[in-house]
């Protein structure tokens, strides 16, 4: 995506399975996001942790942009002086259903561990906060599934 207006980034905070990384990877190529911030304890394409992420990334971990961060805090205030909206795709709240949400771009989504989901401090952080409405018996989503429902739906947002 060339408009800078439109770009949208992943921030990653915390995301234990390097499979669930590799499945972020190939949907954030399938949906051109700009970029994968990997934060925290996730994994990243890296010698010893390239084959777990690359049996699912199926290459998109060459082509998609990414960069590591310890501090998702001080990743995220740098992003906010970029005037980049930041996003919390968690149910909060003051979450709103991901068909309700109407994004200002550039964005960048948050998604977080597996268990635990984003931290306190990090959804503070966040201009807004949305979800994806579960029908079923289960509370969520892998956050894989989750990561790539929310890319797509943004994705034709900003077209």
């Amino acid at each position: 995506m060339s408009n800078p207006k439109k770009e949208i980034y992943l921030i990653l905070q915390n995301i234990r399975s390097l499979f669930n990384i590799g499945s972020i990877f190939r949907s954030a190529d399938a949906f051109q996001i700009n970029k994968i911030y990997l934060c925290g304890y996730s994994g990243y394409p890296q010698e010893k942790q390239m084959a777990k992420i690359a049996k699912t990334a199926l290459g998109a971990e060459k082509s998609v942009p990414w960069e590591h961060h310890w501090q998702t805090a001080s990743l995220i205030k740098k992003l906010k002086t970029k005037k980049i909206q930041i996003v919390a795709l968690e149910l909060t709240k003051k979450a709103k259903p991901l068909k309700m949400f109407q994004p200002k771009f550039p964005l960048a989504i948050i998604v977080g561990n597996e268990v635990l989901g984003i931290t306190k401090p990090i959804l503070k952080l966040a201009d807004q906060h949305f979800y994806i409405p579960m029908h079923g018996q289960k509370e969520s989503l892998n956050v894989a599934i989750a990561a790539s429902i929310a890319m797509y739906d943004l994705n034709l947002k900003r077209k």
